[in-house]
C-alpha cells in the first residue's frame, strides 16, 4: 500500500495568497480556484474587478487539471490541433490553458485554476501559487 500526500488548509491558503499576490502585482483581476486530487473545490477567490464568468471557468480549469493529471492547456492544444472530439469528453469543463496540477512525489494532489486574463497569464498566476508550497 502506498502513502499519499494531500493538501492541507495551510497549503491551500499559501497557494491562494501567492497566486493573489502575483495577480495583484500585475494588476490582473482574476478568479483563483484550488481543488483536491479528485477535482473537488477547496478554495474559490474572485478578486475585485474579475468578470463573473471567471468564477465558473477557474474551477473548471482546476478540475480538468486535477482529474486529467496534466495541464489543462494540453486539452486546448489537442482541440486546436483538430481533435475536436475532446469537446465531448465527460466531466472535463475547463479545456483552456490556466489549470495546473499540483504534483508531489509523482502524484497529483490537487490543482489550481485561474481565469480572468490571457490564458498564459492565468497559468503564470497558478504556477506562482504552486511554487509557494515548494512544488
Amino acid at each position: 500500500m502506498k502513502t499519499k500526500s494531500f493538501l492541507e488548509l495551510s497549503d491551500v491558503k499559501a497557494i491562494a495568497a501567492a497566486a493573489e499576490a502575483e495577480a495583484l502585482k500585475n494588476k490582473w483581476a482574476v478568479t483563483i480556484a484550488i481543488v483536491d486530487d479528485g477535482g473537488h473545490l477547496l478554495w474559490l477567490q474572485r478578486l475585485d474587478g474579475a468578470p463573473p464568468i471567471s468564477a465558473h471557468i477557474a474551477p473548471g480549469k482546476a478540475n480538468t487539471a486535477a482529474v486529467g493529471r496534466r495541464d489543462s492547456k494540453v486539452y486546448e492544444d489537442m482541440i486546436n490541433g483538430g481533435r475536436v472530439s475532446f469537446l465531448s469528453a465527460p466531466d472535463l469543463k475547463g479545456l483552456l490553458e490556466g489549470g495546473l496540477p499540483i504534483v508531489k512525489d509523482g502524484n497529483v494532489i490537487g490543482a489550481v485554476g485561474v481565469s480572468g486574463v490571457k490564458s498564459g497569464e492565468d497559468a503564470q498566476i497558478a504556477r506562482a501559487g504552486i511554487t509557494a508550497i515548494g512544488l
